[in-house]
């Protein structure tokens, strides 16, 4: 049996009586989408800051690749290659694309940042950061600014800012939002191309695009996992039809 990639075990993150997440355990195999669906409030985006070191937990523990990762910073996390894509895009809009993803790039390598904004001139840090721009679709913007990129477009530069990292396990937290449909379509079938690639932790709360894409799908109630399967168990279970009666939809 393959070894999970990410083991979390007994999460909890408590702010005064608030309980944001609550005992929360789950497994991601490797070469998977796993995505983590819930309501809004059920503490989905505080449970990725935990996996991804911008948010300690109180109790629990995170495995990563064997290793337990549960007191390690953000940074420390990334240098293992688990990283992050934001809900909001987290781009320097007066940089280009190219550069944005250069000095990703040059963050990964370890070089200091004495040379910051001359990073895409270097050209080991330019055919890395065009690679990446190629693997998302928008190798044709490089030399755009952020800034100028539609919304669908920063956020393919946002994934591409991500892949510089070359993660083993990206974190993406609603990547789908505030996107047009074309935008989303375009986006759902880069994420299933990546998957051979990455494996992947997925919030969203588009579920005709999570049910396209998971391979596992956990469900986030209140801070408690309530239920996890394969897209047509969950889909089935009428704990999840019930947590999302009235806000979702029928999922």
């Amino acid at each position: 049996m393959t070894e999970p990639l990410l083991r979390v075990s007994n999460l909890c993150k408590s702010y005064g009586a608030l309980k944001v997440t609550h005992d929360v355990s789950l497994t991601v195999a490797p070469g998977q989408i796993h995505a983590i669906i819930g309501p809004n409030g059920a503490g989905k985006t505080t449970l990725i800051a935990q996996l991804s070191g911008q948010l300690r937990p109180d109790s629990g523990q995170v495995i990563y690749a064997g290793q337990d990762i549960t007191g390690l910073d953000m940074a420390a996390r990334v240098r293992r290659g688990l990283a992050r894509s934001f809900q909001l895009t987290t781009l320097l809009p007066s940089f280009s694309a190219l550069e944005n993803v250069a000095l990703a790039v040059q963050a990964r390598e370890g070089s200091s940042f004495r040379f910051f904004g001359r990073a895409a001139r270097e050209a080991g840090l330019n055919d890395q950061a065009m690679a990446c721009l190629a693997d998302v679709g928008i190798a044709d913007r490089s030399h755009r600014l952020a800034g100028a990129l539609s919304h669908g477009e920063k956020r393919q530069l946002e994934l591409a800012v991500a892949l510089a990292a070359r993660p083993r396990l990206l974190l993406l937290d609603e990547p789908l939002a505030g996107t047009g449909h074309d935008e989303a379509a375009q986006l759902v079938r880069l994420f299933a191309g990546l998957k051979e690639r990455v494996t992947m932790v997925l919030i969203e709360h588009d579920m005709d695009a999570v049910f396209q894409l998971a391979d596992t799908v956990s469900v986030l109630v209140y801070g408690k996992i309530v239920a996890s399967g394969d897209p047509a168990q969950v889909r089935a279970d009428p704990r999840v039809r019930a947590a999302y009666l009235g806000e979702e939809g029928a999922v």
